[in-house]
């Protein structure tokens, strides 16, 4: 473990100044360089036509206009390891990394697809962040580290490094840590430096530059940096709890193989039909789209005040459902679901709901009926939605009165529930009838049975004092 970033940050540096050293094939300590300095030997490119040259000991792609995504990828694939390497990105465009990456020709034609280190110098600011290129879009979005997005500087050389050590995925640039994912989809693959598709001629000619990209296999414990404390951890790993996750009180609210832990909203048991546990995933089973009209809710068995909920999230064509929170199943013993605060399960494309309620408040993401869903952590960036048939994470927070929503990581539903404010939009809304809704002290959380076929996992909690 090394206890000094800033001294491996400028060694790397004094590296750079010292070409005859950067470019020796095995360096002390086990490192060994990718680019040898003078030509692509060990490179091969897939996908795009993009130009790559070697110019004065860099890498150089320049962008192209029709052409897609463009990858200089190495003939070697790679499992754990430590990556180092240096880039300049012009600012007008996109770029990045990718590692355990693949091409296969059964997937996509052939299609470069994997983890990728995002080189963004847009005012998005997402570099370090992890992307999952052409399969699941972003895994490590830079809007849960605000710390990270102001690590990449436009105009000067970057000093970037990936540790990709069994399930773990980290990431720094400049010496500040970005990313902290565990996944666990993709064990070995290529690396490959990318030049991002065009649609402008103003964009046409401009260059990514790399250099120093060196790499280490094998004795990575002695060399792995210390985590940044700040970083969040965000894990996809499916039904399971990381270690860090564990020692921070996280549970799995749903064990992926029993009904253990929940039942209907309106029984005392785990409604005998129309909720499947199969292959690891929940799923309530289309019926007739009505709400609750099928098998019903399901809630947990225990109640929370003050907690943090996530879960995966995947709908079919058309559908609706919903997370609800601080449920009372004994507010509401006739038809139709049970009474709590809601984050909106929808395909806002197909099902009518999504045009209903005020401003676009029955949306997905939203808190149904009273707060719709925006992008709040990054200005001018929409809500994100993976699409029908794709695994979506929705995450909620409850901290006393403040609450929030989270989809896919990013922020769209931030309220007081015990504000004035909140009060207001409850009086104009559906729940209007139910005395201090949303703020009673604590409550089940429920999976809503809205007639179509939705499927959950992942599903997990920590509590707070």
């Amino acid at each position: 473990m090394c206890n000094s970033k800033s001294l491996i940050v400028f060694l790397i540096w004094l590296l750079a100044c010292h070409p005859f050293y950067s470019q020796s094939p095995l360096e002390e300590g086990g490192w060994r360089q990718l680019f040898n300095g003078k030509n692509l030997e060990g490179w091969k490119q897939l996908n795009g036509e993009a130009d790559y040259k070697v110019v004065n000991g860099e890498i150089v792609g320049t962008s192209k206009l029709n052409t897609p995504n463009s990858f200089l990828c190495t003939k070697e694939n790679y499992s754990d390891f430590i990556l180092e390497f240096e880039v300049i990105v012009d600012p007008i465009v996109n770029s990045g990394v990718q590692f355990r990456s693949n091409s296969f020709e059964d997937y996509n034609n052939g299609r470069v697809h994997g983890y990728q280190f995002e080189l963004d110098p847009s005012e998005r600011a997402f570099s370090g962040g992890i992307y999952d290129e052409a399969r699941r879009g972003w895994l490590y979005p830079l809007s849960i580290n605000e710390k990270g997005r102001k690590a990449f500087k436009n105009g000067i050389w970057n000093i970037c490094r990936i540790e990709a050590i069994g399930n773990s995925l980290k990431t720094w640039v400049n010496g500040v840590q970005c990313a902290n994912l565990v996944d666990a989809m993709t064990g070995s693959g290529f690396i490959a430096l990318q030049v991002h598709n065009i649609n402008s001629k103003d964009k046409e000619g401009k260059q990514i530059r790399w250099r120093n990209i060196r790499i280490k296999t094998s004795n990575l414990e002695e060399s792995k940096w210390e985590g940044d404390p700040d970083v969040k951890e965000m894990s996809f790993l499916i039904n399971g709890l990381t270690d860090n996750e564990k020692r921070n009180g996280w549970r799995l609210l749903w064990d992926g193989k029993t009904n253990n832990g929940w039942r209907g909203a309106k029984l005392d048991q785990f409604p005998k039909s129309g909720w499947e546990i199969k292959d690891g995933v929940l799923s309530v089973l289309e019926t007739d789209g009505g709400e609750s009209t099928g098998p019903g809710d399901i809630i947990t068995a225990d109640v929370f005040s003050n907690f943090e909920l996530e879960l995966e999230f995947k709908i079919t064509e058309g559908a609706n459902s919903g997370i609800k929170y601080f449920v009372d199943p004994n507010l509401n013993k006739g038809s139709g679901s049970a009474i709590g605060c809601e984050f909106q399960i929808l395909d806002d494309k197909r099902h009518p709901d999504a045009s209903m309620g005020v401003n676009g408040n029955r949306t997905l993401g939203s808190l149904y009926d009273l707060i719709a869903a925006e992008g709040l952590s990054t200005l001018g960036r929409g809500k994100q939605f993976k699409g029908i048939d794709s695994w979506n994470k929705a995450r909620i927070i409850v901290r006393d009165g403040h609450v929030e929503h989270w989809l896919n990581n990013e922020k769209v539903v931030e309220y007081n529930r015990f504000s004035q404010m909140f009060r207001a939009l409850v009086a104009y809304s559906k729940y209007k009838d139910w005395e201090n809704f949303g703020q009673w002290p604590a409550g089940h959380i429920l999976l809503q049975d809205h007639g179509n076929t939705v499927h959950f996992r992942s599903i997990k909690i920590r509590e707070f004092n």
